[in-house]
């Protein structure tokens, strides 16, 4: 397996001469190791002397729903204690008699679940957590299941209650017990950041109401508002631990007595699970953009400007992290970057 160490370099060089993000950290690999890493940049531009690196921390954003959510539903179906096909309402009592209760995880997974678009929390339902998910979990849906694919926060967050309730764990528990400790992710974990934590973190957005960059505090104002654990977002975590994460989904089989999801799970959400509707979608991963079947190259982003890749097929992964969300929330110049280091790490 060869890489193009130069033009990965270059390709995150120009995104930093053209301000798209302060810095990056990036790494191709395969089940058995990571082959090639690198940083470039700064963690933040007002101290110029401190540089990205291999372990710096970042806001994973939307990488939660693959890290927390993604990764503790598949424990759970592959413990038994969840049908994807059966409609909520015949085992979760809160949903049962209500809209959402003819929606199933799978539908949740496609993102073909019906429900509202948009998260906008607080605004709808106030800013007590049990309100909140009272409201959340009794809405009426936006269209019918099955009908449409339309990605929304809201099926990750569903999905979070979901795994909570079968398991009686709060997600962030369920997700260090389940796969972040056995995987040795040690230094991935939800917000709020312990201060002496926080100094390693990229720093975001500047918030508005304390005029500082957020640093170690979620973006997410969804997770910021539910004490920082949600499905939607919330978790910070390093190059490393997302390398082992992705060396863990292409290994064959899974070892012995380690808790967690495993190879029927990886398998089954990195295949097309939508039909004929569009955009095609697995449960949660969707191929990455530009790409061909015959390629078998899947995707997850988060719009700090973090990002993870898989292909089974290959037998790759690659991972590349930013913070644009330090210059801007425009997507396309991230974009243009994540294409082309895609195109790199998998040729």
């Amino acid at each position: 397996m060869t890489y193009r160490t130069d033009c990965i370099e270059q390709l995150l060089n120009e995104g930093i001469r053209d301000k798209v993000y302060p810095g990056a950290v990036w790494a191709v690999g395969d089940a058995a190791q990571t082959s090639d890493h690198g940083s470039t940049g700064v963690l933040d531009p007002d101290k110029p002397d401190v540089p990205m690196r291999r372990d710096t921390i970042f806001d994973a954003a939307s990488l939660t729903k693959i890290l927390a959510v993604w990764s503790s539903v598949g424990a759970l179906w592959e413990e038994g204690k969840l049908d994807l096909d059966a409609p909520l309402g015949t085992f979760w009592p809160e949903v049962e008699g209500r809209p959402l209760g003819a929606v199933n995880a799978g539908h949740l997974l496609t993102h073909t679940a019906g429900v509202p678009l948009r998260a906008q929390l607080k605004n709808l339902y106030g800013t007590d957590p049990q309100d909140v998910r009272d409201g959340v979990l009794h809405e009426a849906l936006h269209r019918p299941p099955g009908e449409a694919v339309e990605y929304t926060d809201r099926a990750a967050l569903i999905l979070g209650y979901l795994a909570e309730y079968l398991s009686g764990q709060r997600l962030d528990q369920l997700a260090k017990e389940r796969t972040w400790q056995p995987l040795d992710m040690s230094s991935t974990r939800f917000g709020p950041l312990p201060t002496e934590i926080a100094d390693r973190c990229a720093p975001t957005e500047l918030d508005q109401e304390t005029d500082t960059r957020l640093k170690g505090i979620a973006h997410d104002f969804s997770a910021r508002l539910l004490g920082g654990v949600c499905g939607i977002a919330g978790a910070f975590t390093i190059l490393d631990d997302l390398a082992r994460f992705l060396r863990f989904m292409l290994e064959p089989t899974t070892s012995s007595g380690r808790p967690g999801f495993g190879p029927a799970w990886t398998a089954r959400s990195l295949t097309v699970q939508t039909g004929a509707l569009e955009p095609a979608r697995g449960l949660f991963w969707h191929r990455a953009p530009g790409t061909t079947p015959a390629d078998d190259i899947w995707v997850h982003y988060g719009f700090t400007g973090t990002g993870m890749w898989t292909s089974p097929q290959q037998g790759r992964w690659a991972v590349l992290l930013t913070n644009k969300l330090y210059y801007t929330r425009d997507r396309q110049p991230l974009t243009d970057i994540r294409n082309a280091f895609r195109a790199l790490a998998f040729g």
